[in-house]
């Protein structure tokens, strides 16, 4: 039975295209391993396409590592917690596609979901023209990089991100993000 669920698991994931499939806690060490053996993986495919798949993935696990609610602090500092979430790459007929998933507070909901609506709205120059912009402003106030990354996954992405939120327990979200290269 044990062996029959988990091959069933492994048969509808390979079945949807998951090259690379993670659920877990995340940490710098472990994008540093999972962007190893994407690389490696990739390293037959078109070079263009493979540099702006590992781009989007570095980008949308580091947003797990950095935003993510469900987290554990290993010592006195945030420096060193690790993040909890979920990661898949796969392939299409067509390309490929990023998914990252995790729990975050229900009150930054709507204004994730606004960030991400008009940036999905925006063509490939509107994108640029954002990106530069925002590069010359000062970082967001709960931002823990440049405020650009999102921005970076839209304009990689070679169709319109999706993203969906689930309301959750204790005023948290499931947040997930597909990026296609």
């Amino acid at each position: 039975m044990l062996a029959s669920y988990y091959q069933n698991f492994k048969q509808e994931l390979d079945g949807q295209g998951v090259l690379l499939c993670y659920s877990g806690y995340v940490s710098e060490k472990v994008l540093f391993s999972l962007g190893d053996i994407l690389r490696r993986k990739m390293e037959s495919e078109d070079t263009n396409q493979a540099k702006r798949l590992f781009s989007v993935f570095v980008e949308q696990v580091q947003n797990i590592i950095r935003y993510s609610d469900d987290r554990l602090v290993t010592s006195g500092s945030g420096a060193d917690a690790i993040s909890s979430g979920l990661v898949l790459v796969g392939s299409e007929e067509d390309g490929y596609f990023v998914v990252c998933a995790n729990v975050l507070d229900a009150a930054k909901v709507e204004d994730l979901r606004r960030r991400l609506e008009g940036l999905r709205g925006m063509d490939k120059e509107q994108l640029k023209a954002h990106y530069r912009e925002k590069l010359r402003s000062p970082a967001e106030e709960e931002s823990q990089g440049g405020s650009i990354g999102l921005i970076e996954i839209a304009r990689r992405s070679s169709k319109p991100i999706e993203f969906d939120f689930m309301d959750l327990k204790n005023q948290t979200s499931f947040f997930c993000l597909k990026a296609f290269i």
